[in-house]
């Protein structure tokens, strides 16, 4: 909490009733979206949540958008893809077949998906 300019004295003023700025507000969402994210990872919900008792579960994959790359640095333009992910992302790009190198390296992953009801 405290990376993110989270003090303890603001907390407690909260649990008091205190209404925190909407900065800080903004700071205690980033604090806890980046502690559920590393929780997600380190416990296994994550691989357990893609899965999915071993029906695994569909993912899209979206190309990094290359709009700000200089014309002759740009990779070949690649297309979207929709997969069935059961494990990690090595096994996922595996089953991309000849797309594997345009999919091997990724700058960042984001995963939306809805658990059990």
């Amino acid at each position: 909490m405290a990376e993110h300019g989270i003090s303890t004295r603001l907390l407690r003023s909260w649990q008091r009733g205190a209404h925190p700025s909407r900065a800080k507000l903004e700071a205690v969402d980033r604090a806890y979206q980046e502690r559920r994210k590393d929780n997600l990872v380190r416990s296994g919900a994550l691989k357990r949540l893609l899965d999915n008792e071993g029906r695994g579960r569909r993912i899209e994959i979206y190309p990094v958008d290359q709009t700000t790359v200089e014309e002759k640095r740009r990779r070949p333009e690649v297309s979207e893809r929709s997969v069935q992910a059961r494990y990690v992302w090595d096994d996922i790009i595996t089953d991309l077949d000849s797309d594997y190198a345009a999919y091997a390296y990724v700058g960042s992953t984001g995963i939306g998906a809805q658990g059990k009801p």
